[in-house]
């Protein structure tokens, strides 16, 4: 893509964000609905309050009260650690059942964006309740770049244009035969799912040069990815790389 049309995918996305967002005052709560969208196809919503100074965000407990009406149960050592450790990665902690978050004045638009981020990562760990998905995707693309011995930094964050910073999965340094690489493991792959990549590529982009190369690792274990998620992530030259295919992009991670 030109850096013009890289610019104009960012100007997009931040020219639909504020559509999407309403707020109402709910008591001493304020109730900011967001537009993005849990496995229900329902806006997620997130509680402010003011606190000793500071304005504490959280989910109110929404998302892992629906993961354990849909099954999921997050009471196992193992699981838990997964799941504290992908809320880690946001600067979001565990506190009584609630995705929590603290913010000031000064970063509240971060910290807003830091939570929405967790909620849609632990909202994707609903998979994780089928009896044959052992571990969260994540971590079973971790484990197979570790079994091809690929040297990687995981959950690293990137800085964009928009002041906004992205969490990317795994980053791949240069090598001399191989640009910088990106990956993204995404574990239902959709239009929805796949946006925030791609905007979080685009908006990256000036600061990773235009020689990066960005990959979406693709769980199809248990439903097909459709035609329309790979041709929207070719698009914008990302390698659609499919869990079932996985072997096929080693040497192109690995080398």
């Amino acid at each position: 893509m030109k850096p013009q049309e890289c610019q104009e995918l960012i100007d997009a996305y931040l020219g639909w964000l504020p559509q999407g967002f309403s707020v109402e005052r709910l008591h001493e709560a304020c109730e900011l609905t967001t537009p993005f969208l849990d496995r229900h196809n329902d806006h997620l919503q997130i509680y402010a309050i003011k606190k000793s100074g500071k304005i504490v965000l959280s989910d109110d407990g929404y998302i892992l009260s629906d993961l354990r009406t849909g099954g999921l149960d997050l009471k196992t050592a193992k699981r838990k650690a997964v799941l504290e450790s992908m809320l880690k990665g946001f600067g979001v902690r565990l506190e009584d059942g609630r995705l929590v978050v603290e913010a000031s004045a000064r970063n509240l638009g971060h910290r807003v964006h830091a939570l929405v981020q967790a909620m849609l990562a632990a909202n994707d760990m609903f998979l994780m309740a089928q009896p044959r998905v052992a571990t969260f995707f994540w971590a079973d693309v971790r484990a197979f770049l570790d079994e091809r011995e690929v040297r990687y930094s995981p959950r690293v964050k990137l800085s964009g244009r928009s002041g906004y910073d992205h969490t990317i999965d795994f980053l791949i340094p240069r090598s001399r035969r191989h640009p910088e690489r990106l990956v993204q493991a995404i574990n239902v792959p959709s239009r929805s799912t796949i946006a925030s990549y791609l905007f979080a590529l685009g908006d990256t982009r000036e600061g990773r040069g235009a020689e990066s190369k960005a990959f979406a690792s693709l769980n199809d274990r248990d439903r097909e990815v459709g035609g329309d998620v790979a041709e929207a992530l070719e698009a914008y030259d990302v390698v659609p790389a499919l869990w079932s295919s996985r072997e096929e992009y080693v040497s192109a991670l690995a080398g």
